[in-house]
């Protein structure tokens, strides 16, 4: 099952965002600051954040970039949700990399489509990366084993 992590520092826009994901099979958790949504990020592993913009302690700018500078958070998916949509706002939040973005007032069919979207992405990602992994185990077995066998 899917994670998703709401990080907004305004009660009515947690709430409405958990309201129109009511119907996706995820678990939902809430942070509301900067600082509360990098410790959520690490203890609740989410796959996607949906992350305010103008958030206290740290801007949702800054926490986008410790999330995607960090090499274990990294592919965690963020999507930003802010009012800001001026063009130097969106290129702040493609420089301190987003996913995506989305503007307020959401609306819900734009952000189910578009979680949808980044969740299936996520999961492609996931597979890719396991396969990766098991790849690398193979090639990393089978050169032990040939090293092994030249010992002889």
């Amino acid at each position: 099952m899917h994670r998703i992590l709401i990080a907004d520092d305004n009660d009515a826009n947690r709430e409405l965002l958990e309201a129109y994901l009511v119907n996706v099979d995820c678990e939902i958790e809430t942070s509301v600051n900067g600082e509360d949504t990098l410790e959520k990020v690490a203890s609740f592993k989410p796959d996607l954040v949906l992350l305010d913009v103008m958030m206290p302690k740290l801007s949702g700018f800054e926490v986008c970039k410790q999330i995607k500078d960090d090499p274990t958070t990294r592919r965690v998916m963020v999507l930003m949700v802010t009012a800001l949509n001026e063009l130097g706002d969106i290129e702040r939040a493609v420089s301190a990399g987003t996913d995506d973005f989305l503007s307020k007032p959401v609306n819900k069919i734009e952000l189910l489509k578009r979680v949808d979207n980044m969740l299936k992405l996520k999961g492609t990602e996931d597979e890719l990366e396991r396969l990766r992994q098991y790849i690398q185990e193979m090639e990393d077995s089978e050169a032990a084993g040939s090293t092994g066998s030249q010992e002889r």
